[in-house]
């Protein structure tokens, strides 16, 4: 089994599908990084041999931020934001949506479960 960033990859997948197991690499990156070590887009992760797997972990060592260091990362972004109470930082901390979407009805997934108001009948 392959261990890559403290992720242990699938062996049954295609090794494209595999690296995006691992938090911060997605489809396009997975390409690059097998295009980059001349792997066949169609190899499967258990097929690979261990330099294989260790040219991997080196490749996205040297030029990617991935998993616990890129959630810190994200995590320190938000904080900073809170920090200096702009307005993005405000709609985390009250757990609203921030990218300007619309709170009157929908935003539940942002919002949470709807609270039901007293005295709210006609």
């Amino acid at each position: 089994m392959a261990r890559i960033a403290g992720v242990n990859l699938p062996t049954n997948k295609r090794v494209i599908i595999a690296l995006t197991y691992i938090h911060g690499i997605g489809r396009t990156t997975a390409v690059q990084i097998a295009d980059q070590l001349g792997l066949d887009h169609t190899r499967r992760v258990q097929d690979l041999t261990d330099a294989e797997v260790l040219s991997i972990r080196e490749a996205i060592d040297e030029a990617h931020t991935v998993e616990g260091d890129l959630r810190r990362q994200t995590a320190m972004n938000i904080k900073r934001l809170m920090d200096l109470r702009s307005y993005r930082g405000l709609r985390h901390r009250n757990g609203l949506p921030v990218r300007g979407q619309r709170t009157h009805t929908n935003a539940r997934t942002r919002k949470g479960k709807a609270k039901p108001i007293a005295g709210k009948k006609k």
